[in-house]
């Protein structure tokens, strides 16, 4: 892919709200907003010239918009993590975008850096990371390398719909399995259990742990916040097939929205403990650059009786704005209400016996190219 010329960061403007909210909602689709990235230079407004141009545009934006998979040859697969708020150090997302169109999801920005929009065309231009697994297999291949925490998506969903005919996602595992290095992975698909034959027998020597993350129980919210996510019945009977097959299963219940889902908390809790979750953690709503504009006209569209309420109660929990990036209270929120939330979720983890911490894997079994050596060249030596 060509690479994309980096601008001096501005603030989003919000010139395009009125008109998004005119705009006719897709179905299957969190967002029909195709708003412009904060590294966009030309502001474009469409207008009639005269030859019906303008009547064209708008026939073309009502039909549904098909996805497009773009094939991408990466250089690296592993990404660096130096946030204290993560409990992990390494992550692979094996692709870019998501068609699951989470309309709260904090990634959407990194389509700004391919110049490609952060609403629309997140969730319909996946970019996908066909040499995922070659380029793994060379950095655990390297003599440099130490196993580390390793997170499979955490920026994309690795089981979106485009993994059940390229299973990038299937062989980024099969690696992990070949060096003996440990991973975790979260995910909203029920695709994950096509790999248990992989995964169960990584978590039987504590090399794998998968964590689903369910926002609702209602398949009504479920449908207009995730369009294109599992149920949330089939995320909890994806739970209890990967509990079945002996692999730890922790919830996310994540994000926490305030009057949305906010109130499902402990019912959410308790059916995936039902399901056979082991352990669980919840984030509240991040809404990093475009997500604020993207995620305040859906709640308009979706939600206008209780639009100001979530805001204004979000904004208690950010220090007064609609978003802060501090460590330490990113993940968590701060102020009455965010120590509110935290005290409900531990109460509930505790009442149903789930961990609040994430599950210890073992970094030791790792197959390393310099072992490896030291191994062939001490066996050489007995002859």
């Amino acid at each position: 892919m060509r690479t994309i010329p980096v601008y001096p960061v501005r603030p989003i403007p919000p010139a395009g709200m009125a008109q998004s909210l005119a705009a006719p909602l897709l179905k299957g689709r969190g967002t029909a907003w195709s708003l412009a990235h904060r590294f966009t230079r030309d502001d474009r407004q469409p207008c009639d010239d005269g030859w019906g141009n303008l009547d064209q545009a708008v026939d073309a934006q009502a039909l549904p918009p098909a996805t497009r998979v773009l094939e991408e040859q990466v250089k690296t697969i592993l990404a660096g993590n130096d946030s204290p708020d993560i409990g992990f150090d390494l992550s692979i997302n094996p692709y870019r975008g998501c068609e699951h169109g989470c309309i709260y999801c904090y990634a959407r920005p990194t389509h700004s850096y391919l110049n490609l929009s952060p609403g629309l065309d997140f969730e319909t231009r996946i970019i996908a990371k066909v040499n995922a697994a070659q380029r793994l297999r060379e950095a655990f291949s390297a003599r440099s390398y130490s196993p580390m925490l390793l997170n499979i998506g955490s920026a994309t969903d690795a089981y979106q719909p485009a993994e059940r005919k390229l299973g990038i996602t299937r062989q980024v595992i099969e690696v992990c399995s070949e060096f003996r290095h440990p991973f975790s992975l979260i995910t909203k698909s029920s695709g994950v259990v096509r790999d248990i034959d992989l995964i169960a027998p990584m978590a039987a020597q504590n090399l794998a742990a998968v964590y689903v993350s369910i926002t609702t129980l209602d398949p009504a919210l479920a449908r207009v916040m995730e369009p294109r996510a599992a149920s949330p019945e089939r995320r909890l009977q994806t739970i209890r097939k990967l509990a079945a097959a002996g692999i730890p299963v922790g919830v996310s219940v994540s994000p926490v929205i305030p009057f949305l889902n906010e109130p499902e908390l402990e019912r959410i809790l308790a059916a995936a403990a039902d399901a056979g979750a082991s352990s669980a953690f919840s984030i509240v709503i991040r809404l990093p650059w475009e997500v604020n504009p993207l995620f305040q006209q859906w709640l308009q569209q979706h939600f206008p009786e209780r639009a100001a309420r979530v805001m204004a109660r979000i904004r208690e929990m950010r220090g007064g704005g609609d978003n802060s990036s501090r460590f330490g209270e990113r993940m968590t929120g701060s102020g009455i209400w965010a120590q509110l939330l935290r005290q409900r979720f531990h109460k509930a983890a505790d009442k149903l016996g789930l961990r609040r911490a994430r599950v210890e894997l073992d970094l030791t079994q790792f197959r390393s190219a310099r072992r490896e050596a030291a191994v062939a060249s001490a066996q050489a030596s007995l002859f």
